[in-house]
């Protein structure tokens, strides 16, 4: 959401952003809508200090002019009650009017339709290369029995997935890492719920828009997260915090669930695209200093790019394009990892930034030092989301021997392993 005053004096601005970023937004409706409440308040705050007024003359009047007076008062009170409806109409299709506008993308995002048009930004580290025919990630979780994804389907369906042995500790591992990690970049883990209230996902912007992503509990005014921004961003919704608190550095670790509509044929084949995964969110809410915000979006996409270092995993850095960002974004960037069986890069890491476009939603305020009350702004990243980082961590470390290699940071988080699963035995017949 952006600020009313701002959309007024700069429709130019705002009604690029929305084609820019191919949103549907019918700006002239929301001027017009604005512009009659603007009316409607008008007229209200006229009749209301009229009625006022008439209320002081009352005690004060002859018995003559006192019934004229009560008449006339009654008459203004019966028109403001039927006034009640129409402003409240109003002011509800503004908010949702609001809610569909763009944030303004930053001058340095590239124009584009879709991912096809995002800008890589660099390489880091080269593709792995192997001596020997290399399998892919299904392949490796059959041979070591570290996967089930046959019994699980009759437990949850398609698109489930179920990890065993050194195959969930191997998961449980990079998660840990990731979170110790950001623990100590000063980041404060957080153990949260994926269960929210529709109202959460209007604060995050996932609403409206988004519904068909989203698991609803039938029933129940709850709803499934797909990342913990979701509840994150209204932890503080409504509240005025001291400057003094911020920034609120969060690694914030819950189950994560995405109905995945829409992707019906695209990667159902492993751990790319599940219904349910884990997942580590960084998530900051700072004060309003777009420098500063710059400078703390620098941050924490650094923080992913030294867990997939810490993991040795090639990958690249790519910019999103206008049409690939989401209405939200000011900035976004997409870390993708190296991917051998594929031979490509697939997107590990989001990180984003996105002004005071959540705050305005969720009423996330702070005083700041002058005593002003400012809207706070928020950024987001990945820390780690699992399964989907075994896809890449899996085949870029598979061994000639059916062995995985483990990084050498990982290993305290696995006994000190320096490789996970059963060497395959050559049998040797006589001559």
């Amino acid at each position: 959401m952006l600020d009313l005053k701002f959309i007024r004096e700069n429709p130019g601005e705002v009604r690029r952003a929305a084609q820019v970023k191919y949103i549907d937004l019918d700006l002239d409706e929301l001027l017009r809508v604005d512009r009659e409440l603007l009316d409607l308040k008008q007229r209200t705050e006229a009749m209301q200090a009229e009625r006022n007024q008439n209320a002081k003359l009352v005690p004060k009047a002859s018995a003559d002019e006192r019934p004229a007076l009560i008449a006339r008062g009654k008459d203004l009170g019966d028109s403001l009650k039927a006034m009640e409806p129409e402003l409240r109409a109003h002011e509800d299709a503004l908010r949702q009017l609001l809610l569909r506008v763009p944030q303004i993308p930053h001058p340095s995002v590239p124009l584009g339709r879709d991912d096809s048009e995002n800008v890589e930004l660099r390489r880091e580290g080269l593709p792995t290369a192997f001596d020997f025919t290399p399998k892919d990630h299904v392949a490796l979780l059959e041979q070591h029995g570290w996967a089930d994804p046959e019994r699980v389907a009759q437990v949850s369906g398609s698109r489930s997935y179920l990890l065993k042995g050194q195959g969930a500790r191997l998961e449980w591992a990079i998660l840990t890492l990731a979170l110790d990690l950001l623990q100590e970049r000063g980041f404060e883990m957080l153990s949260t719920t994926a269960l929210v209230r529709p109202e959460t996902f209007v604060g995050s912007g996932h609403f409206p828009g988004g519904e068909e992503q989203v698991y609803k509990i039938e029933g129940q005014e709850l709803m499934l997260a797909g990342t913990a921004e979701v509840p994150v961003n209204s932890l503080y919704a409504g509240e005025i915090l001291p400057e003094s608190t911020l920034p609120l550095r969060y690694a914030a670790y819950s189950s994560a669930f995405r109905s995945e509509a829409g992707s019906a044929g695209r990667d159902v084949r492993g751990l790319i695209r599940v219904h349910e995964f884990k997942k580590v969110e960084q998530y900051v809410m700072m004060q309003a200093n777009e420098a500063a915000a710059l400078e703390m979006f620098a941050a924490i996409l650094g923080n992913a790019e030294a867990i997939l270092r810490a993991l040795e995993l090639p990958y690249r850095v790519v910019q999103n394009c206008t049409g690939d960002m989401g209405a939200g974004k000011v900035l976004m960037y997409d870390i993708e990892a190296w991917v051998p069986s594929e031979g490509v890069y697939r997107e590990t890491h989001s990180c984003s930034y996105l002004g005071d476009w959540q705050a305005r939603r969720t009423g996330l305020r702070y005083r700041d030092e002058e005593g002003k009350i400012q809207y706070a702004h928020t950024l987001n990243n990945t820390g780690i989301a699992a399964p989907r980082i075994l896809v890449p961590f899996l085949e870029n470390h598979q061994q000639a021997d059916g062995t995985i290699r483990i990084p050498l940071a990982l290993r305290p988080y696995l006994g000190g392993r320096e490789a996970l699963g059963q060497a395959k035995t050559t049998t040797h017949l006589p001559v």
